[in-house]
């Protein structure tokens, strides 16, 4: 099984038992998020967590391999047209550079990881409309000379 038809498997279980990705993520005792990503298949799983997974959403062994089976991330470059998707891709184009320039001035030339990092998506109910705060948590990697 590859990570298509692996994501096409948990994400039909997903409805089928009616769970949400905070069920799901109790259920294997992992982030809402990471557990969503590695469901989409953009992140490998432990054989432990994976079959945690299977058995939560009653899926059998070849989707637990799938999981521990190691991604290529990659995504369609096209223009996302999801508008949701496309409002974070709008995000990054209007604030990318200026999110780059404010990060080096604090912490120098570098990036942040999307490898040792932690994402969080929170409600903050508010009477003008309900907000969504994203929460992005990478390390910093300074660039090195040599």
């Amino acid at each position: 099984m590859d990570k298509l038809e692996m994501r096409h498997t948990l994400l039909a279980a997903k409805a089928r038992k009616k769970m949400s990705w905070d069920d799901i993520a109790s259920a294997v005792g992992m982030s809402p998020v990471w557990v969503a990503s590695a469901c989409y298949g953009m992140n490998s799983a432990s054989a432990d967590i994976a079959h945690k997974l299977c058995d939560a959403l009653e899926v059998d062994g070849d989707v637990a391999t799938a999981l521990t089976a190691f991604p290529t991330k990659a995504w369609d470059e096209a223009i996302p047209q999801d508008p949701f998707v496309y409002r974070l891709y709008e995000v990054v184009g209007v604030y990318g550079e200026t999110l780059k320039d404010v990060v080096q001035e604090k912490f120098g030339d570098g990036i942040m990881s999307a490898i040792d990092f932690t994402m969080e998506v929170d409600k903050i109910e508010d009477p003008k409309g309900d907000r969504v705060l994203l929460t992005l948590n990478g390390k910093f990697l300074p660039y090195k000379s040599w």
